[in-house]
């Protein structure tokens, strides 16, 4: 693994980093302003870059732009938008269609995107907005140190994450590594940086996480999905 991991997209804030640390080492910051700064780097943005979802052999292209608070994610054959708003106080996952623009139902959620390990809920990123949330402590992932944050959903959250673990690089702000927890505290998904790269502007960006699926059953398939991004211009 190289060092280029300072890059930020669950799917999406570990898209871009911050350009600013978060505190210095010593003193830890209050977990509800570690999740701001994740989503103010992600609002604060204006570019476009295309990519896939890479699941096993098959292959999904994307275009990704990144403009006024907005993520929007573009698929073809069949056309699919969905564009994420990101508010001050909540997020808005909308879907585009040729009659006009749709917010996504709670009861979608826990719908794959194009039949990736990728959720409905985690391009929403609700859970930047958990009020909810605290730092368990410190780790180094990728040669990256971090802050461990907790964050738990408020009682009604539609969610079916009943927590979220997150890896947040102390130097940029960047989220380098989650885990979704369900009902029970079992593990639903790890979402994990492994590259990242930097932009013609100097900013670092994600290259490529992978996103795994847990599963209970057994010969369950246990195939990641990745997100892979093309050179940032």
């Amino acid at each position: 693994m190289n060092q280029l991991v300072q890059p930020r997209c669950i799917a999406f804030a570990f898209l871009l980093g911050a350009t600013m640390p978060l505190a210095r080492a010593q003193d830890a910051p209050d977990a509800r302003e570690i999740l701001e700064t994740v989503r103010a780097a992600q609002s604060g943005q204006s570019r476009s870059v295309t990519g896939q979802l890479r699941t096993g052999s098959k292959r999904t292209p994307f275009r990704l732009s990144m403009h006024d608070g907005a993520i929007r994610w573009e698929f073809q054959d069949p056309a699919q938008t969905f564009v994420l708003r990101l508010g001050e106080k909540s997020s808005a996952l909308e879907e585009i269609t040729p009659s006009g623009a749709s917010k996504v139902a709670a009861r979608r959620l826990d719908e794959s995107v194009r039949d990736s390990d990728i959720t409905f809920e985690d391009l929403a990123m609700r859970f930047l907005y958990w009020p909810d949330a605290k730092v368990e402590g410190e780790q180094t992932i990728m040669l990256t140190k971090c802050w461990q944050v907790i964050a738990t959903p408020p009682p009604s959250d539609a969610s079916r994450y009943r927590r979220v673990r997150l890896w947040i690089a102390k130097d940029t702000g960047a989220l380098m590594k989650a885990e979704a927890f369900g009902p029970g505290d079992r593990l639903l998904r790890t979402f994990t940086v492994r590259s990242g790269q930097r932009t013609a502007d100097g900013l670092w960006m994600l290259k490529q996480m992978r996103i795994e699926t847990a599963t209970t059953r057994p010969g369950g398939d246990r195939t990641p999905t990745y997100i892979e991004i093309d050179r940032a211009e």
